[in-house]
């Protein structure tokens, strides 16, 4: 589609919708949100951009292969859950590290947070996969 409003708007969008995806993914685990709908919102992105400007631009925009993106986000996924078990612990046990962090104080880190990043990149791959294969046909 050649529409010069879409595609300065895809220009202005893209960046706020992939913000928006990832402050979904940050808050996911106090409020509504996190790994799934993050990953949505961010392949959203992707499809808008490659409503305004075309597959190949896109494909150029992203700078990875969608597949390997959901690899990474299932080996990341997978070793969140292998760190519960090297506590006496089962899969998938929660794990937290408190670590002192320059600007916040102290700053809590865990394992739900490693799995929802798996599970965002996941969602991430797959959809936008799936918009490139059917706007390849």
């Amino acid at each position: 589609m050649n529409s010069l409003i879409l595609q300065i708007a895809a220009r202005y969008l893209h960046p706020l919708l992939l913000l928006y995806s990832w402050f979904l993914l940050l808050s996911g685990h106090n409020d509504p949100g996190g790994g799934f709908t993050g990953g949505l919102v961010a392949a959203a992105s992707f499809a808008l951009y490659m409503i305004a400007y075309g597959v190949e631009q896109t494909r150029r925009a992203l700078r990875v292969d969608p597949l390997q993106l959901a690899g990474a986000g299932l080996l990341i996924a997978v070793l969140s859950g292998l760190l519960g078990m090297f506590r006496p612990a089962a899969f998938l046990t929660g794990v937290w590290i408190a670590a002192p962090f320059p600007v916040w104080g102290v700053l809590d880190a865990g394992t739900p947070m490693l799995f929802d990043l798996g599970v965002y990149l996941v969602v991430m791959g797959v959809s936008i996969k799936l918009v490139f294969t059917f706007a390849e046909d």
